[in-house]
């Protein structure tokens, strides 16, 4: 027994504009015209005159259109949409007249919405494709924001092109009567949805792609592989395939075409734009990336390609933070090559008549130093570094025999990680931190009046606060022997001398109040 519906109030038919290809209309009104149409508050009135690409207009009252019920209860499944078939269902006259071109229904006036509530408001789209004397078969669309779309086409050239078509359509008789009528509930995309069945009379499907962008491709792809449109999903695929996907098109067209890789369409030259089966792992590429940029011989070049490398190595490791670190052994033996040249060069600047480029080699390799370890601090792994530095005393040794001009720039690797240690980027062990200061603090000192003058990085206040947080970690007796020798050095230097006042004053309470406040505590 056939489901009774509620009847739908006669509507004005105004035709709208329509792409015409060689095939037949395909392209469907985009969203603009369609809300256009939908908030013009006047009534369109028909103009005289014929053809199929004629655009008349008519006048319609501005009302908000809710979704519109389906007729025929049905059920949505997650990939295709749902279908329920009306057959022998008679067109009106309006749309018996119809030719290849889209009309709009508008929206029932007053006394229609005053016939009953159950009349449901929609705003209607009809599509021809083809020759329309031919046609055979409607489709109707009932999609969002209440837009239905009837699209009369041609049941042969639906079933060969779409799987989803042939199979609702292989039972076509009721009785006698052939089906006449496809309804489709639920539809996300209508528009799409009309494009790609436009589609679907077009030879070469790719073709009509040319102009389209990646996110509207992407859309058709999704329809097409829905309706089982398997030479559109293909057009689609070459598409994508060949044309450049910009900033986060990248993640929408990977995502798209993943689950394809079980199926016959071929996506792998698509997934080999992001994935590799190269022999040659992330770390060798990496590890030669960084081989080139320490041994760049021009200056902005290399400048340049630090600041890169470390930003995109940064925001890496926000994206795999909590994963093991699988590059840490290849920046360390970076640094272990940097610290062997760098203790030859000062060797070599230790003799007598050096040559003048060996100042600027010492220079390079210091800079290179910096940059390691500015990884290593974003990485978090840097307290390997911290043991490896402090263990230099034959360098500290060298350091100290060469003009400060020559050497200054190695005290920036010591004042680096004492900002580190003071901020907490790093955490050595106490033997360490002790070792760090003995080792290297004095040739910080010495050094530092050419730091503040000749290093534009170099921040004063920040370097003066990490030496201090580090030796207030250490026990009291060490803070004693270390702060005291810093007053001696800093009543003969001033200003070329790190101030450490803030420090002294810390150890000084320890030192001296707070013994007797716990004491009085205690008492008390």
């Amino acid at each position: 027994m056939e489901e009774s519906r509620p009847r739908r109030a006669p509507a004005r038919v105004r035709a709208v504009p329509i792409a015409v290809t060689p095939e037949g209309f395909w392209c469907c009104p985009s969203p603009a015209a369609l809300h256009k149409s939908l908030k013009n508050p006047h009534h369109h009135h028909h103009h005289p005159g014929g053809g199929g690409n004629n655009i008349h207009s008519s006048k319609q009252q501005q009302r908000k259109i809710p979704s519109a019920p389906p007729s025929v209860a049905s059920s949505v499944q997650q990939n295709a949409p749902s279908v329920t078939g009306e057959s022998g269902r008679r067109e009106a006259p309006d749309e018996q007249n119809a030719t290849a071109a889209a009309a709009v229904d508008a929206v029932p006036d007053k006394r229609q919405e005053q016939a009953g509530d159950g009349e449901a408001q929609q705003h209607k789209i009809c599509v021809g494709f083809g020759q329309p004397e031919t046609t055979d078969l409607t489709v109707m669309l009932f999609g969002k924001e209440g837009i239905a779309v009837r699209m009369t086409v041609h049941r042969d050239v639906l079933c060969g092109s779409s799987t989803f078509f042939a199979e609702k359509l292989a039972d076509d008789s009721h009785g006698d009567s052939p089906l006449r009528s496809v309804e489709i509930h639920d539809c996300d995309d209508a528009e799409i949805y009309v494009e790609t069945v436009g589609l679907m009379y077009c030879d070469e499907a790719k073709h009509k792609l040319l102009k389209q962008n990646v996110s509207r491709v992407l859309r058709i792809m999704k329809v097409a592989e829905s309706l089982g449109f398997h030479a559109c999903v293909k057009s689609c695929l070459d598409y994508l395939e060949a044309v450049p996907w910009v900033g986060e098109e990248e993640d929408s067209v990977v995502s798209s075409i993943r689950h394809l890789q079980s199926k016959s369409y071929g996506v792998s030259p698509l997934l080999k734009r992001v994935t590799s089966d190269s022999l040659y792992s992330p770390t060798d590429t990496l590890s030669h990336i960084v081989e080139m940029v320490l041994k760049s011989s021009d200056d902005r070049g290399r400048r340049e390609m630090k600041a890169l490398v470390l930003n995109l190595l940064k925001d890496s490791s926000r994206c795999t933070e909590g994963t093991p670190n699988i590059c840490s052994e290849l920046f360390y033996s970076s640094c272990r090559g940097c610290l062997e040249r760098l203790q030859l060069l000062l060797a070599e600047a230790s003799e007598a008549g050096f040559p003048s480029q060996v100042t600027r080699q010492i220079t390079l390799e210091t800079d290179n130093l910096l940059w390691l370890v500015e990884i290593l601090v974003n990485q978090r792994i840097c307290d390997d570094f911290v043991v490896m530095w402090a263990s230099q005393s034959e360098l500290a040794s060298l350091h100290a025999k060469l003009h400060v001009a020559s050497r200054h720039t190695v005290s920036c690797i010591t004042a680096r990680l004492f900002v580190g240690i003071g901020r907490g980027e790093m955490l050595p062990s106490k033997d360490t931190r002790l070792l760090l200061l003995q080792v290297w603090l004095q040739a910080l000192i010495d050094d530092y009046s050419w730091l503040q003058c000749s290093c534009r990085s170099f921040d004063r206040k920040l370097v003066e606060e990490g030496i201090g947080q580090t030796i207030l970690t250490l026990p009291l007796e060490d803070q004693r022997s270390i702060l005291l020798t810093w007053l001696g050095r800093f009543l003969k230097l001033g200003d070329n001398c790190p101030n450490l006042q803030r420090a002294f004053e810390v150890w000084w309470r320890r030192t001296f109040v707070r013994p007797y406040v716990n004491q009085a505590r205690d008492g008390g």
